[in-house]
């Protein structure tokens, strides 16, 4: 166990001996310096500065890549300064210190947007990068690298982003040396994370294992005029990140009286865009076979749907907790027929992140959410919406969890 560091010598040494550190923006002697780097008020001027060229450095370079472009679009400064009317409090905090992030590693760009919170709430963030070769990495990680070189050289301090395989004694250095750990990536990354001890007064943000689920009424999808646009969104929350994401639906509910009509439309759209749009490999086409049957032997299905290799449907006589443990990914759903939104509370649990819905007014949902004593659902979001990130996600507010109120009486 490495011992808990204090200054820029012991810092300097240890990390001096691992070879597996591999780093894309800063070094050691930037990790080093984040010991004695001034915190900052959240959405402080020259934050709010270095985003906003930052996204139209990612607006040209990363351009192809539509999640690159989502990023900058987000970092765009009158997006930034619309989530600072959010809060009232910014005068009385600072940035707690130093943040240290382990980001997934299916989801390449998830680390942009765990690094962003924490320099706008004001602090020195260490970002453990994923570790497969994305582009859309490369592409942030150059730009944002371009103005620490430039014209935000003063914030050199403040960032560093690196690769390094699962070695403890690496993460025991990052977590010694931090004032808050954020950790994406689910259960099993959060227990071995919690085996490197933090200092006593450094707090932890955990995204752990959660799914999704999508709200439909088919009344109302049958009266859109435009499908194509409904087919989009509903790709966007789900095959764009091949599911893998927790904001990913893998449970559809379907509400009203002409479920049966909606749904052959909906899914003979759904299985022409992923066709059109989306690789799908063997292995996730046996992956999902294997899945089928597992779910038919130990649940109670009352049929399969499976036009092609894209989009298998397993309709469930009822919803229950457990369902959920089945989930697979790769275009693998699972759907219900409810008479009312009282249904859908079993598969609300804790694990429940995102309830996704088309054809209901904010005002349904939050009237089901209210009702309904459940301990699940963080976010309640349109269709095409559940990757949007804002600076309040699962249920924590990054801004107010990364930064320390600072009382005058």
């Amino acid at each position: 166990m490495i011992p808990m560091l204090s200054n820029e010598l012991d810092i300097t040494e240890v990390l001096q001996r691992f070879d597996a550190l591999k780093f894309e923006t800063g070094n050691i002697e930037t990790i080093a310096k984040m010991a004695k780097v001034k915190p900052m008020q959240p959405f402080s001027e020259q934050v709010i500065s270095f985003l906003n060229d930052l996204a139209k450095l990612l607006m040209k370079s990363g351009k192809e890549y539509s999640d690159v472009a989502t990023f900058g679009f987000w970092c765009r400064k009158s997006a930034i300064l619309r989530e600072k009317g959010n809060y009232d409090d910014i005068d009385s905090r600072l940035g707690r210190g130093v943040v240290f992030h382990s980001t997934p590693s299916n989801v390449p760009v998830n680390f942009a947007f765990s690094f962003a919170a924490g320099l706008l709430a004001g602090n020195a963030n260490i970002v453990r990068l994923p570790g497969k070769p994305f582009e859309q990495v490369t592409i942030i990680c150059q730009a944002i690298n371009e103005l620490l070189m430039s014209a935000h050289s003063s914030l050199k301090s403040y960032i560093c982003m690196l690769k390094y395989p699962p070695v403890k004694e690496i993460t025991d250095v990052f977590s010694s040396i931090c004032d808050t750990r954020v950790v994406w990536g689910g259960d099993g990354t959060i227990n071995e994370m919690r085996m490197s001890p933090l200092k006593p007064r450094a707090t932890e943000i955990t995204f752990a294992d959660r799914y999704s689920i999508a709200v439909i009424n088919a009344d109302e999808y049958l009266k859109t005029a435009d499908k194509d646009a409904v087919t989009q969104n509903f790709y966007n929350d789900t095959y764009f990140s091949d599911q893998n994401a927790c904001t990913a639906p893998r449970i559809l509910i379907w509400l009203g009286k002409n479920k049966e009509l909606a749904q052959n439309e909906f899914w003979s759209r759904i299985t022409k865009a992923a066709a059109d749009k989306y690789a799908i490999k063997p292995v996730q086409a046996v992956g999902k076979l294997h899945a089928t049957y597992k779910v038919a032997a130990c649940l109670k299905i009352s049929k399969v749907y499976k036009q092609n290799s894209f989009v298998t449907r397993l309709k469930v006589h009822e919803l229950t907790a457990d369902l959920i443990k089945f989930k697979y990914n790769s275009g693998f759903f699972f759907e219900y027929d409810a008479e009312n939104w009282k249904e859908i509370t079993p598969v609300c649990d804790e694990r429940c992140q995102t309830l996704t819905y088309f054809g209901f007014s904010k005002g349904e949902v939050r009237n089901f959410l209210h009702a309904n004593p459940i301990r699940g659902v963080d976010r309640a979001v349109p269709l095409g919406k559940s990757m949007d990130f804002t600076l309040v996600w699962d249920g924590y507010d990054l801004i107010r969890s990364l930064s320390r109120k600072v009382s005058l009486v």
